[in-house]
């Protein structure tokens, strides 16, 4: 196999995303020329914008005979598993459940993905109803359905949680399944809620043409349980399907799920989350004050990641930017009629006139009313700062907006900005939505981002409400080794749902942890 020579070099934006400007570039650096190396293979790609000018640095292997065919690794494969004799039930096909079931298949079990919302491409018309008729299918909308939420969130694949698992592996397999090979080099990796689709789609054929099953408009409504042993679940047209374990891979929005565990006596805990709006600002003026030049030309749209500590009635609570999407619109991302939720995505290409943040603020159990509504109690204030929003704003989908400047001074806005966010906005009061406490932090932390990003914290920008669901505000208790439920045999609570995840990158590595938990536990019976 020939060795590469590496290289790492920084370019102008106008050259690094020029394929043939980069290509002379890159040989130039190595001291070769055109005809001498035969073939350049991109392996990181990231802005560098700390100077007066923004550059791209980039890292390459050069070959200068041909190089291996498997230059981002090999392709798996997936065994036929039709007729095991060993079966997961998997609930909910977003991004956890999908690559369970696909390391399921690697290892001899059978999944069958059981999913209460519609197929993606059907998914579509319900999103189309609720954008533009401000219906709200409770099984069908941009947190339930094929893909789950990240299939409508701008399709980040950025993570932390390196340590949990292969994040090169995870996006080889996206890549595998029609994903831009972009992904395995930029630093910060997206595909875009206009390919997400299309990907999350062949995912899910990869599944069926292996023997796995995947079952749409399927919610699961109780539990097979005997004496602390889950055998399996009952799903709304009363069929009972059993299997050696079951994965739950709910996703954050699915109460439905935590009511159930409650009143199946199900140990469930409250847990930490973030709660606050989305912050509307044109993508021109995040541009210009991140690359610190009038156009931003070449680059790509510019994003940012922001966190200050406040304080308010002697607590200390974070206020920090969330799912920033630039070039992106604002989407009704309510699950139940009479809530207004919202949420933020972007194409691929990232062309909206609009960038888009979730700008929230850490809730606490302190913050929450555990005596009361004990492992609930994250879920009722999520629910009732989200019924409120639905009612101030005229109990459609019409979502609460004020102008940023104009929050910070506590004055109603006479008239809004245009929006990203179909169904439209109502000026109101936001500390009226909000309530006190929340609004305060949040001021303390738009303020604070003002100094950082010039014009930042001014009438040029709105907020939109709520940002409510930043992770579930339920935790389903597992063991540390086992990844089991600590009381029921057989349940094994998965990805963000449960609270052992925040994105699809993440969630992707729990659901195979959880497949591998899975065939553990069968192999020791």
């Amino acid at each position: 196999m020939p060795t590469p020579q590496e290289i790492e070099v920084l370019l102008p934006p106008e050259v690094a995303y020029d394929e043939m400007a980069r290509y002379r570039a890159l040989l130039d650096a190595a001291g070769l020329v055109p005809g001498q190396a035969d073939f350049v293979h991109l392996r990181k790609r990231s802005i560098d914008a700390r100077g007066r000018q923004p550059l791209v640095r980039l890292r390459a292997d050069i070959y200068e005979t041909a190089p291996p065919t498997d230059l981002f690794g090999p392709w798996f494969k997936y065994p036929g598993v039709g007729q095991s004799k060993r079966s997961v039930i998997i609930v909910g096909a977003g991004s956890a459940g999908l690559f369970a079931a696909l390391r399921a298949i690697e290892l001899g079990i059978k999944p069958i993905v059981l999913e209460r919302g519609k197929d993606v491409r059907t998914r579509r018309r319900d999103l189309a109803a609720l954008n533009k008729d401000h219906v709200v299918d409770s099984d069908s909308n941009y947190c339930f359905g094929e893909g789950g939420a990240g299939t409508y969130s701008d399709g980040k694949l950025y993570t932390r949680a390196t340590k949990r698992g292969d994040v090169g592996r995870i996006l080889r397999i996206l890549v595998q399944h029609g994903a831009t090979p972009d992904i395995l080099v930029d630093a910060h990796p997206h595909i875009g809620t206009n390919k997400l689709p299309s990907v999350v789609q062949a995912l899910r054929e990869t599944i069926r043409e292996a023997g796995g099953e995947v079952r749409f408009e399927t919610r699961v409504t109780d539990l097979i349980l005997e004496q602390n042993h889950l055998r399996g679940v009952v799903t709304a047209s009363g069929e009972a399907l059993e299997a050696d374990a079951v994965i739950l891979a709910t996703g954050h929005s699915a109460r439905d799920i935590y009511e159930l565990l409650h009143r199946r006596g199900v140990l469930i805990e409250a847990k930490p989350f973030a709660l606050g709006v989305r912050v509307e600002h044109q993508q021109q003026l995040i541009d210009q004050a991140q690359y610190r030049r009038q156009e931003r030309g070449a680059l790509p749209a510019a994003s940012y990641a922001l966190v200050h500590q406040t304080q308010w009635q002697n607590k200390q609570r974070g206020v920090f930017s969330f799912c920033m999407c630039p070039g992106g619109f604002i989407v009704p991302s309510a699950t139940a009629p009479g809530e207004v939720v919202v949420n933020g995505m972007s194409p691929s290409r990232r062309d909206s006139r609009f960038a888009n943040s979730g700008i929230v603020t850490a809730i606490e159990l302190e913050d929450m009313d555990v005596r009361q509504h004990g492992a609930l109690a994250g879920l009722r204030l999520q629910q009732e700062i989200e019924q409120r929003a639905c009612q101030l704003a005229g109990n459609t989908q019409l979502a609460p907006a004020q102008r940023l400047g104009d929050f910070l001074k506590g004055k109603v806005s006479s008239e809004l900005l245009e929006t990203s966010y179909q169904p439209g906005l109502v000026s109101v009061q936001m500390e009226d939505v909000l309530g006190s406490g929340l609004a305060e932090r949040l001021r303390q932390g738009f303020k604070n981002f003002g100094q950082k990003i010039p014009g930042y914290a001014t009438n040029a920008a709105q907020i939109v409400g709520v940002e409510s669901r930043t992770s579930s505000p339920v935790r389903i208790p597992r063991d540390r080794d086992t990844l089991q439920h600590p009381e029921v045999r057989g349940l094994f609570p998965c990805g963000e749902g449960a609270g052992y995840a925040g994105g699809i990158v993440s969630a992707a590595m729990d659901g195979e942890r959880c497949a591998e938990a899975v065939l553990a536990a069968i192999s020791s019976k």
